[in-house]
């Protein structure tokens, strides 16, 4: 029995793969979660999915899964790059997507315990990878702590 779910994120964007491996080694993740819509464009660098199966599993022993059900569409993130809509506007049509795909219903939350949602944003304030995890915790009766690991 789980008392408590851990949810982390992290973006790899200004650090290093040493400094992006040694968070996740240091909290003991043990899945690291992509939730780009792409994971590999060649501006990734070392967070292309592939190299981030190996990488991960090589110095984490943890496991690395793309899940694109949790990425925003790519025309929600050339509006909100073009500045065509607010953040409030890309936080409510990027909520509305993760209702609309079920993913309460088609993923055990709970299964997600310890793992470490991944984007690309140096920080979570602005970005999906926080949005999905508060999303998340509010479609759980467990209790769940989230850590942004920076």
């Amino acid at each position: 029995l789980i008392d408590m779910l851990t949810f982390y994120t992290i973006g790899f964007t200004k650090k290093s793969a040493e400094k992006f491996f040694e968070l996740l080694k240091a909290n003991k993740v043990s899945k690291l979660i992509d939730v780009r819509i792409s994971n590999s464009s060649q501006l990734a660098g070392f967070a292309k999915g592939k190299d981030l199966e190996y990488f991960t599993k090589a110095i984490c022993g943890a496991t690395y899964k793309h899940i694109v059900d949790f990425a925003p569409t790519k025309e929600l993130l050339a509006k909100w790059h073009k500045e065509e809509i607010n953040w409030e506007q890309y936080t409510q049509i990027y909520t509305d997507l993760l209702k609309g795909r079920c993913i309460e219903r088609k993923y055990n939350i709970s299964n997600f315990d310890n793992s470490c949602f991944l984007c690309s944003e140096d920080t979570p304030e602005m970005c999906h990878r926080r949005l999905l995890v508060e999303y998340l915790n509010h479609h759980t009766d467990e209790e769940v702590k989230i850590i942004h690991l920076m």
